[in-house]
């Protein structure tokens, strides 16, 4: 007697990921419980079983795409050497002019905000918090590059975290329409020329 096939056995993490890229390839509309359980290899009844329905999967990939763009942030922000330094590196990244093969799916925060708008009070919570906390981290680098004398100490952290948050939102709205990279850089040195200086 043959040995009996073995239940599939799965990780949480790689079944998130799968579906993750899934959905941040197709959206949420244009993705199929068939894509699902193709690129996540389980069945639907154990995808459901595990995760709850089509919608409930999707927030918690949206939840962990968030994750990685606050924890990237706060990795790019509070590392080593100057904070100017850090976070006009950090702008040069988010805004993805210098990033050669970036992704051309582009952000899925942006897709799922663009698919869902306001219509679900789940998905632009989850948005919406995310832009706060990366808020947040531009402000604490804005305010360590002044305590630093490279940032004008009359400059508003907040004010301004959320002035570049927002431009990052536009140059993401403008890649994915297919403007030119080096429009785009041009711009961005633009804008990093407007921040006041000390001295």
């Amino acid at each position: 007697m043959g040995d009996m096939p073995r239940p599939r056995e799965f990780t949480e993490s790689a079944v998130l990921e799968s579906a993750r890229n899934q959905f941040w390839e197709t959206g949420y509309a244009g993705t199929s419980l068939a894509d699902l359980t193709a690129a996540t290899g389980l069945g639907k009844g154990s995808l459901y079983g595990a995760f709850g329905d089509k919608h409930a999967l999707f927030l918690r990939t949206l939840e962990g795409y968030c994750a990685d763009v606050v924890s990237d942030a706060h990795g790019e922000l509070s590392g080593g050497g100057r904070a100017i330094d850090r976070l006009v590196e950090h702008l040069r990244n988010s805004a993805r002019v210098g990033v050669v093969g970036a992704r051309s799916r582009g952000c899925m925060m942006a897709k799922a905000a663009a698919e869902f708008g306001a219509r679900d009070a789940a998905v632009q919570h989850i948005i919406s918090s995310t832009f706060t906390l990366w808020h947040d981290e531009l402000a604490a680098g804005i305010a360590k590059a002044q305590d630093e004398g490279d940032i004008a100490g009359s400059v508003d952290a907040d004010t301004l975290a959320w002035t570049l948050l927002t431009v990052l939102r536009g140059f993401e709205a403008m890649r994915k329409a297919g403007v030119a990279t080096d429009h785009l850089a041009a711009a961005l040195d633009q804008v990093l020329g407007t921040i006041p200086r000390s001295g």
